[in-house]
């Protein structure tokens, strides 16, 4: 298999550090540190630019914090420097990887992401009768650490470039606890491999695709899954036999013993197409698409704050567009003109109609 070399100066070049800290900035400029960082540009460049050259690059301790959002997750927030190190590294080996990922692979992707993985899956939905949506059990802290490496050096053979990625995944903090046991392990064995990947880094989500991918081949190749989707740790596989899908199931399980990871024991189940099924966010049935319940209910409870900030002068017209529009973005891509007339109706706003009721 041909490998990458000499990918080293591309990372370290001052050109792809500006690209890395443009990038790094969108949506962030308005924050101190990153304000700090950037009126020191050069400077702050040149410092990590030297660091990776002399490889004395030593990444800065995470900044942890909870959502619910569904369920509790902890994520881990990289210092900016950081995070502008980070796109360095994924805007040279990035191309690298990609072409060796499957199409139906959407997650952290160009020209991908859910809405795309909702369309394909509403394609496969017109055309098969069953579907077998599984997840993994808690996939980023269960990233084996030892394999991550091996499966990374099957597409990197530069030396430097692989320093730099054994140091940010060695700088991981400590993750949820995700201790199992694997055929031919021992009592200790899970305590002595590293494991975990920090939730919120760009490397992070990068990195995870990829742990996957010689999974993602398997499915497509060996069992010969003609309609199979993956996000992240999300996947699902289509077909008008169910016997079939079960036998996929108990294949993929096996496999995915081989990167130390398991199914979640409530989230393998088969389903009809024509029922509907909740994926990415929405519920997907063959000629329409819905938004979860559990959307709905957080969103009307989100109105009901920002009706009260709004008139308590808390906050303008224009801020509550922009707490909306992330939402409308998400619920315009389904079926969803009604239920967005019913809730705007009942908290109204003086902001343009258009803005909600677009079709």
């Amino acid at each position: 298999m041909k490998t990458a070399k000499n990918l080293y100066p591309g990372i370290t070049s001052f050109e792809n550090l500006v690209l890395a800290a443009r990038k790094a900035s969108v949506g962030k400029r308005s924050r101190p540190n990153v304000q700090e960082f950037l009126m020191q540009l050069e400077y702050e460049l040149c410092r990590i630019q030297d660091n990776l050259k002399n490889k004395t690059y030593v990444p800065g301790a995470y900044r942890e914090f909870l959502i619910f959002d569904p369920k509790k997750r902890m994520i881990s927030a990289a210092p900016f420097r950081d995070r502008v190190v980070h796109h360095a590294l994924c805007n040279i080996i990035e191309p690298l990887v990609e072409r060796k990922m499957i199409y139906d692979s959407y997650a952290n992707r160009r020209e991908k992401g859910v809405h795309r993985a909702v369309t394909r899956y509403q394609t496969y939905c017109r055309k098969y009768e069953y579907v077998l949506k599984c997840d993994i059990k808690k996939y980023f802290p269960a990233i084996d650490h030892a394999i991550l490496k091996q499966q990374l050096r099957r597409t990197i053979a530069c030396p430097e470039t692989v320093w730099l990625i054994d140091t940010i995944i060695d700088a991981s903090n400590p993750q949820v606890e995700s201790l199992e046991h694997f055929p031919g392990d021992d009592l200790l064995t899970p305590l002595s491999r590293q494991r975990g990947l920090p939730i919120g880094n760009l490397t992070s989500q990068f990195f995870a695709n990829i742990y996957l991918n010689r999974f993602d081949h398997f499915v497509k190749e060996t069992l010969r899954c003609k309609a199979y989707i993956r996000y992240v740790d999300d996947f699902v596989v289509f077909s008008n036999n169910k016997s079939i899908l079960w036998e996929i199931k108990r294949e993929i399980e096996s496999a995915l013993v081989l990167l130390r990871l398991k199914l979640h024991p409530d989230k393998g189940h088969i389903h009809r197409t024509k029922n509907g099924l909740t994926f990415l966010g929405y519920r997907i049935f063959p000629a329409y698409k819905r938004i979860k319940r559990e959307n709905i209910v957080k969103t009307r409870r989100r109105l009901r704050k920002l009706q009260e900030q709004y008139r308590t002068r808390q906050i303008d017209l224009e801020s509550v567009e922009r707490s909306l529009r992330g939402w409308l973005g998400h619920a315009m891509f389904a079926n969803t003109w009604n239920l967005r007339r019913q809730l705007f109706d009942q908290h109204p706003f003086k902001i343009d109609k258009a803005f909600v009721y677009v079709k």
